[in-house]
């Protein structure tokens, strides 16, 4: 978690030397948006010889060091209600105020697209929230939820860039695989290629008439062209932006790879991002662990990042990384030596289960069976892992933790 705290990525990024002058040189207009957004601008409003006019943070909870010159607005995650709508509007108001030859920095990071919302007109936020649920709940990945996000938004897409008549300068934790800025947040302050013909394909393929009407017809609408697609590239406000990803998932695997090599195990990681639904994702992953593995000298330690999805169709809690370790708990107690692996949300938080993630070992079946538990089948059925983990205080509790880079997994394999 150090590797991409909000203090070391905001560090790493005004180590460039171009960036550097642009922000110390004119006047800079502050919003910060998502899970780390308070961390992130305490962290930015410490670097020295900077002229920070007004600064606002938007998210989930307050750093303990954010100064009283920051305006705090807490939100709500992982659906919007008044509170995001409120701050939404209070970021276009920074964002409009800013003049010509000054700076707007967007501190962004995951979890702003529920934090910051502003529904188009004749769209309330009821419509919104009930499209994304139903998404959510259809299974849709990130890159969809945020196609249709950003175009039932007006300060998604690049609005909020648009409406600044100065530069716009997005410093972005990525919780995103591929570090996409247009899906970061749903990309406020970059230009967005997708269109109203991927949100109509999106919103039919993840919940289809299950969509309030509101937002169907909205869809409709943009489609035929009746509203405005989101800034494309080469739109005059976005000539002036500028965007980076400042810290990743890739900065935590390179974190947790040395945390593992200073303790002696044989550390390999593995290249591609781990996607997919949670339960099937699991077993795949082991699978490619065993291979990895199998010529690497004991004790070997695996690590992985990327973000798994959930297709919800019980009553349970939950999360996908809990998922995920269920799913190979089984194959875990029959592989040979001490084994054990655990999955995280970075975040702290994962799914509706309010701890961070699960962790599974070579012991893990014979204390369920012992506790009088179901199969792992059963829990997975009903979408309720959660339950599974906390029998046995399996559960990895982290609580906030300030940054937001995806889910992490780790495997240890010993010899006994």
């Amino acid at each position: 978690m150090d590797a991409v705290s909000a203090e070391r990525v905001v560090g790493r990024a005004m180590a460039d030397a171009d960036l550097a002058e642009v922000l110390a040189s004119r006047p800079l207009h502050v919003v910060a948006a998502g899970k780390a957004a308070s961390a992130m601008a305490s962290a930015f409003a410490a670097v020295p010889h900077l002229s920070i006019r007004q600064a606002i943070a938007i998210g989930t909870h307050r750093h303990e060091a954010m100064p009283s010159s920051v305006e705090w607005m807490a939100s709500s995650h992982p659906f919007p209600d008044g509170r995001s709508e409120t701050a939404g509007e209070r970021a276009l108001a920074v964002a409009r105020a800013v003049p010509s030859g000054e700076v707007l920095v967007v501190l962004l990071s995951g979890g702003a697209s529920a934090l910051m919302a502003s529904p188009l007109d004749g769209l309330s936020l009821a419509d919104k929230i009930a499209a994304t649920r139903v998404m959510m709940n259809a299974g849709a990945d990130i890159h969809a939820l945020n196609t249709v996000r950003r175009h039932l938004s007006k300060v998604k897409g690049g609005r909020l860039a648009a409406a600044c008549v100065g530069t716009t300068v997005t410093l972005a934790i990525s919780d995103v695989v591929g570090d996409d800025l247009n899906a970061i947040g749903s990309g406020p302050g970059v230009s967005d290629p997708t269109t109203w013909l991927d949100a109509a394909t999106a919103i039919d393929r993840f919940g289809g008439p299950e969509h309030p009407d509101h937002v169907r017809a909205l869809v409709r609408r943009g489609v035929s062209g009746g509203i405005p697609d989101t800034p494309k590239p080469g739109h005059p406000a976005l000539g002036r932006a500028r965007a980076a990803v400042i810290g990743s998932r890739l900065d935590a695997i390179a974190g947790a790879k040395a945390a593992a090599a200073a303790r002696g195990y044989h550390a390999v990681v593995v290249a591609d991002a781990i996607v997919g639904e949670a339960r099937e994702s699991g077993p795949a992953w082991l699978r490619q662990v065993e291979a990895l593995t199998a010529t690497v000298g004991r004790p070997v330690c695996v690590i992985s990042g990327g973000e798994t999805t959930v297709r919800v169709t019980g009553r349970g809690t939950g999360g996908r990384n809990l998922e995920f370790v269920l799913a190979i708990a089984e194959r875990i107690a029959g592989l040979p030596g001490a084994v054990a692996a655990a999955s995280i949300g970075t975040d702290g938080i994962d799914g509706t289960s309010g701890v961070a993630g699960g962790i599974v070992d070579s012991t893990t079946m014979a204390r369920a069976r012992q506790a009088g538990l179901e199969a792992p089948g059963y829990f997975l059925a009903a979408n309720d892992s959660f339950a599974f983990f906390a029998s046995l205080d399996d559960v990895i509790r982290l609580g906030r933790t300030d940054t937001n880079v995806g889910d992490l997994q780790v495997i240890l394999i010993e010899q006994r």
